[in-house]
């Protein structure tokens, strides 16, 4: 059974129209990323294990199509690496 963050993740990449910001959250932590708060307009997104993935999320009602495109850019890089780190 697909997991939540697995779900977003395909349905994300199937369409970049309706997703709120709380569904890029429940994405991102789904996966392992810490958001954390950050200045007034963004928060930052980074991976604990992979530090070098990391992005900040807007904070505004409406999301452009590149939030979702950068966060299903970040989680995929992180899937890549993992399963890199499995054939080692």
């Amino acid at each position: 059974m697909p997991s939540k963050a697995s779900k977003l993740l395909e349905g994300m990449r199937q369409s970049k129209a309706k997703w709120k910001r709380n569904d890029i959250v429940s994405l991102y932590k789904g996966y392992g990323f810490i958001v954390d708060v950050r200045g007034k307009n963004h928060d930052k997104v980074w991976h604990p294990k992979y530090p070098h993935l990391v992005t900040f999320l807007p904070r505004h009602r409406k999301l452009g199509e590149y939030v979702i495109d950068d966060a299903v850019r970040l989680v995929d890089e992180f899937i890549r690496l993992e399963k890199q780190g499995e054939t080692k």
